[in-house]
């Protein structure tokens, strides 16, 4: 599994310290970690709705296979993913979220909040819940255990249904986006790292390159 973590203005400070919780609780996976930002508050500068359409271009493209993100409270980077086709981004405050949308919803990414509630000891929290989130045995495996059947048929129902009402293409989508905002996004030296060593979709390459160029 390959994981980005990308990060919004307001709370590029703490980057370095989620960066290291996040490498502790996966490095016995082998599991690569991509920092495409934001790591300190002089980087290329994003807002949660960057990390919207950054997290779509990496799980598109299947550059990436989970993203973890975050802003001030956890919301509008959550929202911002969501709104995305191919991305369902949970809210996770603690490690049982972490466990319990791991096993329910099966997403592939997780919204932390880096300013509400983060105090002392909040390195430790954030720890705990990459550890449920990427070292706790296979996916979508429901809880409990009796409920496993509904909950595996609603999440695909879920996915169904975003899929019926997103009916542009995927590119179709991306292009009828600002495309200010999406040059903004992608142009960060980590992002293209990440996307342009990793991407499995020509296409959606074709489309970030022009955009670049």
């Amino acid at each position: 599994m390959k994981i980005a973590l990308m990060m919004e203005n307001s709370q590029a400070g703490k980057n370095a310290s989620v960066l290291n919780e996040l490498q502790l609780a996966v490095q016995s996976l082998d599991y690569p970690v991509y920092n495409v930002g934001m790591c300190d508050e002089n980087d290329h500068h994003l807002t949660y709705i960057h990390l919207g359409i950054m997290a779509s271009i990496l799980i598109n493209s299947k550059a990436v296979n989970f993203v973890v993100t975050g802003c001030g409270t956890g919301q509008g980077a959550m929202m911002s993913l969501n709104i995305h086709p191919g991305i369902v981004c949970g809210y996770c405050l603690d490690p049982s979220d972490a466990f319990l949308f791991n096993q329910i919803n099966n997403g592939n990414a997780l919204s932390l909040a880096f300013a509400k509630g983060f105090g002392w000891g909040a390195e430790l929290n954030v720890r705990y819940i990459f550890e449920k989130a990427f070292t706790t045995g296979e996916r979508g495996q429901g809880y409990p255990l009796e409920r496993a059947e509904p909950q595996q048929c609603n999440a695909a129902i879920l996915n169904d249904v975003k899929s019926a009402i997103i009916k542009e293409n995927y590119l179709d989508s991306m292009r009828s986006i600002d495309q200010e905002l999406v040059k903004v996004a992608i142009s960060g030296k980590r992002f293209q790292q990440c996307f342009f060593d990793n991407c499995q979709d020509q296409a959606i390459k074709a489309y970030v390159t022009s955009l670049l160029d």
